[in-house]
């Protein structure tokens, strides 16, 4: 399969060393070296990305942009072929190939607060220089990814057609998810533009697996754009808070392990906002709290959604799987909400955003 897909990019896999490489759940990865040159071979998840092209398009606008206004800055997208394509569609999939960042580092968790900083200025550099472009003109790669309204009415439509033994065994989740209602509220309210949130060019996949670092640990850039697409700047900053605020991580069922490191939210409020201070309107800062509730109570809402559908999407290794994963991301939800008071504190105390470093 991949002498074909070599060769389409130049390169004859004779002369090169192939390797699988990464832990990613999505899209099938290689590192490629190739004489003096090392390169990442992809394959795209069209189960996923239905539509690898509208991917391949959106990178070549982002890209065109940056290297007009920001020359510097390492944006890695995909090369072209010597037919000039960047994305090359085989009967075997859709595949395209980058350059590898030398002497670059990507991390699986946050495992300091500084390594939460670094990253979160980097999403945020990433919104702040797209800040000037057009995010009505990307087209969306997961139409409907981050819709929390979707997400509930989905979780009502599997509240009428699960079983009632499921439905017994969630009875305790499924009373959280419909008490904290308000989240969803406030998402409406930025749906229908009562809270004035513009839509901004997002990363909306803000894993710390996400960033690249280099050998001193400071951030490089940003990389795995395909989910790169209009959207609220709540959902770039809501994942990280899901992802890097708890000491343990979604699969855990030791719930009281779970809590809010305050010192890693502040790290990633820090490390946000000095890139993004002078961009986001007045109504947007104030969300930044709501950003992690956001997330938060939507990913609980999809695992549960999920156990009570028998586990058609994500899967499951054993039976509560699932439930398991969404009662950790209500205890986690519990936590982040019963901190807001110190949380917002702590902003406070910081003053005045912009003079951030």
């Amino acid at each position: 399969m991949l002498e074909t897909v070599l060769l389409k990019f130049g390169l004859d896999i004779s002369d090169c060393l192939v390797l699988p490489v990464g832990n990613g759940l999505i899209n099938q990865t290689w590192k490629i070296s190739h004489r003096n040159r090392e390169y990442i071979l992809q394959k795209v998840n069209t189960d996923v990305f239905k539509e690898p092209n509208v991917i391949d398009e959106n990178l070549n606008k982002l890209k065109s942009f940056l290297e007009q206004h920001f020359p510097d800055y390492i944006f890695v997208a995909p090369l072209k072929s010597p037919s000039g394509h960047t994305l090359i569609e085989t009967e075997e999939g859709a595949f395209r190939i980058f350059d590898f960042v030398k002497n670059s580092i990507t991390l699986n968790t946050a495992e300091d607060a500084q390594q939460a900083y670094e990253a979160a200025k980097q999403f945020g550099k990433f919104s702040r220089l797209l800040s000037g472009f057009d995010a009505s003109t990307l087209h969306p790669t997961i139409p409907d990814f981050h819709n929390l309204q979707l997400r509930y009415n989905q979780f009502k439509t599997a509240l009428e057609s699960a079983n009632a033994e499921r439905l017994k065994n969630a009875a305790e989740a499924i009373e959280a998810i419909e008490q904290q209602q308000y989240i969803l509220q406030k998402y409406l309210d930025i749906l229908s533009q009562k809270l004035e949130v513009p839509l901004r060019v997002i990363h909306h996949d803000t894993k710390i697996s996400n960033v690249l670092f280099d050998q001193n640990g400071k951030g490089l850039c940003v990389i795995d754009l395909d989910t790169v697409m209009p959207g609220y700047y709540i959902s770039d900053v809501g994942d990280m808070m899901r992802s890097y605020l708890s000491p343990v991580s979604e699969e855990s069922t030791d719930f009281d392990q779970i809590a809010v490191r305050k010192v890693f939210f502040m790290a990633i409020y820090k490390g946000y906002m000095s890139e993004m201070a002078d961009i986001l309107n007045a109504t947007e800062k104030d969300l930044f709290i709501y950003a992690g509730q956001f997330i938060i109570y939507m990913q609980a809402v999809r695992f549960l959604t999920d156990y009570l559908n028998n586990d058609v999407y994500y899967g499951a290794r054993y039976e509560t799987h699932n439930l398991d994963r969404a009662k950790n991301q209500i205890r986690l939800l519990e936590e982040y909400t019963e901190h807001g008071k110190d949380l917002h504190l702590m902003i406070e105390q910081i003053g005045d955003l912009t003079n951030i470093s």
